[in-house]
């Protein structure tokens, strides 16, 4: 078994993140470009020799957004289960590919940037300006009318501890665990206090070989 890993996807393209405006509880479909990029994203990441093997998936922590949920969508991981926010999903016939239970999280929200949503950071520093206000830093000022770094921290720690409490300690606890993890959130050590950020192309390894053996 693999150090347990998380996988952090960003919704595809809006148009709002497309001219930098601030999104958090506004409701925006992608673009069609946007939902062309998530569908190449998931041919080229998901897969059983793609960084992103489905069945080997514990958990899926899904945004409210439904940004968000498209974007999962069009990954085509394969769930068994409905989606939670479908009313129905016809699953026979389609490629199963996890087991995987599908959970909508509030606490993995976007930002709610509160006076801020939907105006550029030029737009911000501008009224600051104006405000006689210091330049805006959203980890140390937040958002006035919507949440403050410290109330971002708290639910996102939820999180953090939810997974590592059920999934990932009792991997970590395993002795054959081997090192794994490449440009996500893992451990080091096999050690549950201390996480770290891993970096590197290793994942690509099987695909660079396999396309070398099929020419």
């Amino acid at each position: 078994m693999s150090t347990p890993r998380v996988f952090i996807i960003r919704h595809g393209e809006t148009e709002w993140s497309l001219n930098g405006r601030h999104t958090g509880t506004t409701e925006l479909p992608l673009t069609a470009n946007g939902e062309k990029r998530i569908r190449a994203t998931g041919q080229a990441l998901v897969g059983d020799d793609r960084l992103i093997v489905p069945s080997q998936l514990a958990h899926i922590y899904v945004s409210p957004r439904k940004r968000a949920q498209r974007t999962f969508e069009l990954l085509n991981l394969g769930c068994r289960d409905s989606l939670p926010w479908q009313e129905s999903q016809q699953v026979q016939g389609l490629n199963i590919r996890t087991e995987a239970k599908v959970q909508v999280d509030d606490d993995i929200r976007e930002w709610d940037y509160g006076h801020y949503e939907g105006l550029t950071s030029a737009t911000i520093r501008e009224q600051r300006t104006t405000n006689g206000e210091e330049p805006w830093d959203i980890w140390r000022d937040g958002c006035p009318g919507g949440e403050s770094p410290a109330e971002v921290t708290t639910r996102l720690d939820r999180v953090i501890h939810d997974i590592r409490s059920r999934f990932h300690q009792r991997s970590l606890e395993d002795p054959e665990a081997k090192a794994g993890g490449v440009g996500t959130l893992s451990y080091e050590h096999r050690n549950i206090d201390e996480p770290a950020i891993l970096l590197g192309g290793a994942f690509m390894v099987d695909v660079v070989e396999t396309a070398g053996q099929s020419k």
